[in-house]
């Protein structure tokens, strides 16, 4: 009784003491504003609070300690890479998540006592490292299956800015000029980080195909750097581009196709498995009164 008292007093203080952290953060210190590019410091709390909400704000102070022990991994900050989302913004969400899973069984088991429910010291406990671990891992899949959609969305915008490309050129446009043209034609995020690119090109006066090799890099979309080199080798050597484009185009458009038919597939198989548990409970169900007669009568 003892231990869960002392656990439950824990919990409360430190669920107490994030709540002060969080809704008085501490200011920048004043030598890392003045060596920072103007407008960089203030941003991660701003956007913490306004954009990616309580969630980030409240667990701002465990990402270094995070950080510490080796988080994110490499995969890790490459989907944040995709999603264009920040390491603190992650860890700290991570962080809140873990230590609401934590805290939330001994306030059930609080209620409970309240309640004059006992429900014991090892059902809150296991709640709690099981529901910690949880709420640890939710952002980390979160993120990951946002990454793979996002790919999945580009590379199907990438197929059509392809296809784009392939018309201007034929209408006699220049690479740069083509690039242009297509990435003003479409629609959506992935467009929009083409547009994007290519105005950084021009504004730092580089070959657009650097920059959206650098895209590709950080949204892990070879077929993006791809695209780059080729476009790169028709810009540098006066390759004939339009046919090369054109096959990528359908390369990809096919390779969309063959992985839509084998999630469709897939999807097909999980909905067998209900279907069969539906058919064996729909058989039990007019099978039972028969057998618990038959067994009656004997």
């Amino acid at each position: 009784m003892t231990g869960l008292v002392l656990l439950l007093g824990a919990g409360t203080g430190v669920g107490l003491w994030l709540i002060v952290v969080g809704l008085f953060p501490r200011p920048p210190r004043l030598d890392k504003a003045l060596d920072a590019p103007y407008g960089l410091t203030p941003l991660p709390a701003v956007e913490a609070e306004q954009v990616h909400g309580w969630a980030a704000r409240w667990g701002r102070p465990a990402v270094k300690w995070l950080r510490r022990v080796g988080l994110p991994t490499a995969s890790t900050r490459r989907d944040l890479g995709t999603l264009d989302k920040p390491v603190e913004v992650h860890l700290a969400e991570q962080a809140t998540a873990a230590v609401f899973g934590l805290l939330l069984p001994p306030a059930a088991a609080t209620l409970f006592y309240l309640a004059d429910v006992h429900p014991g010291l090892g059902l809150p406990v296991g709640g709690s490292l099981v529901l910690g671990a949880a709420g640890f891992l939710a952002p980390e899949l979160s993120v990951r299956s946002e990454a793979a959609k996002y790919r999945a969305a580009f590379r199907d915008a990438l197929s059509s800015f392809l296809d784009l490309v392939v018309i201007s050129l034929a209408a006699g446009s220049g690479v740069d000029q083509a690039l242009d043209e297509a990435a003003k034609v479409g629609s959506g995020p992935a467009y929009t980080e083409l547009r994007y690119a290519l105005a950084e090109a021009r504004l730092a006066r580089v070959p657009p195909w650097d920059i959206l090799a650098i895209l590709g890099r950080r949204i892990a979309v070879p077929e993006l750097v791809q695209l780059a080199a080729t476009v790169g080798l028709a810009g540098t050597e006066g390759a004939k581009v339009r046919a090369s484009l054109r096959s990528r185009a359908v390369s990809m458009r096919e390779r969309r196709l063959t992985d839509a038919e084998g999630e469709a597939n897939a999807a097909t198989e999980r909905m067998a498995m209900p279907i069969v548990a539906l058919f064996a409970g729909f058989l039990i169900f007019l099978g039972y009164p028969a057998l618990a007669a038959v067994l009656g009568g004997l």
